[in-house]
Parts: C-alpha cells; structure tokens; sequence
C-alpha cells in the first residue's frame, strides 16, 4: 500500500525477495501536467506493468472497500507512503497486522513530511523505522531502527533516495524473521510532528540567516522548491551550501554568493520558472544578473 516513488522502491524489493503480492494499493489518479490528464501514482504504474491487482479507493469511509480488502486473505500488509489513514477495521484484517516504513527515527517526525523537516530542521541524522501500525499516527511499536548521517549539502531528494532503500531493504529483513524482530514501544522523548509542506514555506527571505536559508533550500528541494525574485522573474532555487560573505540581506556578492542577514549562501541549482534546472554557472551565463534579489 503505496503511492509516490518512495513506496516503488519498497514493492520492487518485496516482489525480489520472493513475496507473493496478492494486491497493490495506491491512492486514485490525479491530474496533472498542462492537459491535466488523469495520472496514475508511480505505484499504479508499476502494479500495471507487473500485473498485480491495484485498487485505488479515494478513502475506506465504504464497508464495500473493506470487505473487498478482507477478501484478499493477505498475511501481511506493507504500508509505504500510502497517504491515506487506515481504519482499525482494516489494519485486524491481515494476519499479522500492518507493518509501515516511517522515513525519520520515531518519535522524531512523525506525520507527513519527516524527511523536509529534518533538513529544515537542521538534523545531523535520521533513518528509517519499521512499525507495527496501530490506530494512532505513526504511534505503533517498532520492530526495527536504522540510521544514517544528513549530508551538510545533501537535499530533500538525495535523502529520500537513500532513506528509500534503507526502507525496503529493512523491510524484506524484517519479513524474512518476523518473530526476531521484537516490536519496541516508542518513548515520547523528542516528540515532534513533521506537518505537511506548505508552498507559503517557499519564499526566500533574504534577511534570515544564511544557516536557515540554506536550509530551507535543501529540505524543499524539489518540490514546492523554495524561490526568490530575479529581475521580476521567480527563480527555483533547488541546491545551495553555506559561505561566510557579507553585504545587505539579498545583495549579490558574486555570481552566484548572495548576502543574508547572517553569512551568505552560495546557490549551486537554479530552475527559472517554465525550464528545467540548471547548474548556477549555467543558469549566469544566460541571466542579467542584478545588485540584489528579493
């Protein structure tokens, strides 16, 4: 039960490891892209090509969409991303329950968006757990604990990558010796929640300091991408990494090193808006580049 590219990552190690994958789950289509043509999620797609049943129920408020998941008489159920919220009725069903590959060491980050909020946050580490789901959100015990260091550059998309194969390759360990993988109930010590990214978090504001900018330029990267003003244009600014120049907040002090209001960021990816992204000596060979940006 799946849905964006993280849960793709997870299903292709269940079905390598031999599983038996009775039925795949993920949330409808959706539109996009300029036609705003019906999509399916990354997991649909694969399901498709693979030939596994899918089912893509907009919630389980239905009792029909319960008994038709009773029917499946799965073993287990692997949760991955799924981005909708499984009644207690259907989390009994399987035989021995649900598990869920949280991306962040809970109860650090717990909810939607664990992986932003830990660059955002400034984190030096996070991880993946592997839960027994229970009612509550992301509250269930956990069977097994990884982790690993945030790279003082790496983005929102370079952690997923590897948080993702952390997550199945835990997963398939976990279901090759269930019963040696005792469930941990989670302490609340470091409880936080990891809230979903709004595209108002977006916009760079010069005048904080450059560890918070760089900061929220790699945790939003790629999407919503966080961005500022160039020649009246909205720029995407989709990399960066710390420097120590100096100057009024937004002012550039070379090509590509712009001032904060404490330190300066030097921004390395660039995507101005309708193209696609381009390194930062790129991206100023084909720009006026103006005193200051907004």
């Amino acid at each position: 039960m799946g849905t964006p590219e993280f849960s793709v990552t997870a299903l292709e190690a269940l079905a390598a490891a031999g599983h038996e994958i009775v039925a795949v789950y993920s949330q409808p289509p959706r539109k996009s892209g300029r036609g705003q043509k019906l999509r399916p999620s990354p997991v649909h797609q694969l399901a498709q090509t693979s030939g596994w049943p899918i089912f893509t129920p907009v919630n389980f408020c239905d009792p029909a969409d319960v008994v038709a998941f009773a029917g499946h008489d799965a073993d287990i159920a692997v949760v991955v991303a799924y981005g909708l919220i499984l009644p207690q009725a259907l989390l009994d069903l399987p035989k021995l329950g649900c598990l869920n590959i949280h991306a962040s060491l809970l109860p650090r980050w717990r909810g939607a968006a664990p992986i932003h909020r830990a660059i955002m946050a400034g984190d030096q580490k996070t991880g993946v757990c592997i839960m027994q789901m229970d009612s509550g959100l992301d509250t269930g015990p956990v069977r097994v604990r990884r982790s690993l260091e945030i790279g003082v550059t790496e983005t929102t998309t370079q952690l997923h990558d590897r948080l993702a194969v952390m997550g199945a390759e835990s997963v398939v360990d976990v279901l090759a010796d269930l019963a040696g993988h005792a469930c941990v109930p989670q302490i609340e010590d470091g409880l936080s929640y990891a809230t979903k990214i709004q595209k108002s978090e977006a916009r760079i504001d010069w005048n904080r300091s450059a560890v918070e900018i760089d900061r929220q330029i790699r945790g939003l990267s790629p999407f919503p991408g966080a961005w500022c003003v160039m020649n009246e244009q909205r720029v995407k600014v989709l990399a960066s990494c710390l420097s120590d120049g100096t100057g009024a907040p937004g002012q550039v002090l070379q090509a590509s090193e712009i001032a904060c209001g404490n330190g300066s960021v030097i921004l390395t990816t660039l995507q101005p808006a309708g193209k696609t992204a381009q390194i930062a000596a790129v991206f100023f060979q084909g720009h006026c580049l103006p005193a200051r940006l907004d």
